[in-house]
């Protein structure tokens, strides 16, 4: 048996686990666009993480509340911070007398007492219909150290105050050596500041290693070769904790004064929550899609999204993004509702990458996703159709005398 010291709980089987956020407590670190900003967030999600260690009679017992959001999923990441396995919300069975509003649109707006379910992280082989999630990486070249990350992700909650969806974190609990000794875990209080759990020695390592880890593989998500502002599939994803769900196509950008960047393509559509369309809508082609603009350097953060339903479009469906810094703001852009404006972020960061992500694309839609294109390692222009995301640089002058025509159809 090994129990997760990143927990704060102890070794010993039996022994009374410390309480208080100083020692440790479940859901200590969460990560969005203002807190622990690393791996390219979508600033429309937060994640919360748990560290573990399971030894092979453990598990780890989680009780919660199905969130009022687009999306919400269970996610465990091996020490390379590579995907482990992906339990997402429409997959996780209710508890007895529950329902599930993200498999059942008639469920939508159940109060909480009707929105329960429970899962569990083992550390071997996980049956998703028993709500199982594994915790552990299997096969060569598996890492053997038995520690990992559980992440719970939450996309654009009904209440955008409310950052998990308008209910609890779910309750934690160590289950150790086959079920001989249960440790509740406490939830981090709500004055527990998110920000102190990267503050003390644990933290600080955690942090370090956060930064190392992601720096190795985020210097090689784009091949050096990869042009400027066109949209290409990364090389990998990999050790960025990577979400199952979502797939992304990014293009690398450089500063210049008076220069602009202008993106231009068919928006997918998506069920709009906030606006009180249940995700079961039929009919949609995504279940979220965002464009993000991003400083390529270590720690790799998060500038700024325009998610789906922050994107303007205009009568044939299509959208039109200004990315540029606040000087450079062409005027009509600003006045359009059909122009969706992305903060360049700061000038002194030598390169940007722009990603558009696509989460959970419907079948009809799928061959023009852009999880279509990396499955069959095609360049994402010549498979997406008009829903590939066209971007050029742009003289902010020729943007105010001409719209995204003058930069786009240059001919």
């Amino acid at each position: 048996m090994v129990v997760s010291a990143a927990l704060g709980v102890p070794t010993a089987a039996g022994a009374a686990p410390p309480a208080g956020p100083a020692i440790g407590c479940a859901w200590r670190f969460m990560s969005n666009d203002t807190v622990l900003n690393v791996a390219f967030p979508d600033s429309n999600a937060t994640y919360w993480v748990l560290p573990y260690a399971l030894g092979g009679d453990d598990r780890i017992e989680l009780s919660g509340d199905y969130p009022a959001a687009r999306y919400f999923s269970l996610n465990t990441y091996g020490t390379d911070l590579n995907t482990v396995d992906t339990l997402r919300d429409d997959m996780i069975v209710p508890d007895a007398g529950s329902g599930n509003p993200f498999a059942d649109p008639s469920l939508t707006g159940l109060p909480a007492l009707a929105r329960r379910w429970h899962a569990t992280v083992v550390p071997g082989e996980a049956n998703h219909a028993l709500n199982q999630i594994r915790a552990l990486p299997s096969g060569a070249g598996s890492q053997t150290v038995p520690m990992g990350f559980l992440i719970i992700r939450v996309y654009v909650p009904d209440d955008a105050a409310s950052l998990p969806g308008g209910v609890p974190l779910p309750a934690v609990a160590l289950v150790l050596d086959n079920g001989a000794t249960t440790i509740p875990i406490s939830t981090c209080p709500a004055a527990f500041d998110p920000a102190d759990a990267t503050s003390g020695p644990l933290g600080q390592a955690m942090e370090q290693a956060f930064d190392r880890l992601i720096a190795g593989a985020a210097s090689g998500a784009f091949p050096g070769n990869v042009p400027e502002a066109t949209f290409v599939n990364p090389a990998s994803t990999s050790g960025l904790f990577p979400n199952g769900d979502n797939k992304y196509i990014g293009a690398g950008l450089t500063y210049q004064p008076g220069r602009i960047v202008v993106v231009r393509g068919r928006a997918p559509s998506f069920p709009d929550t906030r606006a009180g369309v249940p995700v079961t809508e039929p009919g949609q082609q995504v279940r979220y899609w965002s464009m993000c603009q991003n400083d390529q350097v270590s720690p790799y953060p998060v500038v700024a999204c325009a998610a789906d339903f922050q994107t303007g479009v205009d009568a044939g469906g299509y959208y039109t993004y200004v990315v540029a810094a606040p000087e450079d703001v062409p005027a009509t852009a600003t006045s359009d509702p059909t122009v969706t404006v992305l903060p360049w972020g700061s000038t002194a960061v030598p390169r940007k990458v722009l990603f558009m992500r696509h989460m959970l694309p419907s079948p009809a839609f799928y061959p023009y996703s852009v999880q279509a294109s990396q499955a069959a390692n095609a360049d994402p222009a010549a498979t997406m159709g008009e829903y590939y995301p066209r971007a050029s640089y742009c003289a902010r002058a020729d943007f105010e005398a001409g719209g995204y025509r003058a930069c786009l159809d240059k001919g």
